[in-house]
């Protein structure tokens, strides 16, 4: 199973234009296009969350000191 070319990729797409409809394959790259955006929007939370938890000990250690 080797590289797919562009004549492979240009079949395929006529396929799934033919099973789906030119409606309903738009209506699934929009849908695919949020779910990754929320995504990543997800990761940057948990990130900015862990890095949030990180910080937490050394201000509750300067919060004691005053």
């Amino acid at each position: 199973m080797g590289h797919l070319g562009p004549t492979e990729l240009i079949i395929i797409l006529v396929i799934v234009l033919v099973l789906f409809g030119v409606g309903r394959v738009g209506r699934i790259g929009g849908e695919l296009g949020t779910a990754v955006r929320e995504f990543r929007r997800g990761l940057q939370g948990s990130e900015s969350k862990e890095k949030n938890e990180e910080d937490e000990p050394e201000k509750a250690a300067e919060e004691q000191k005053s």
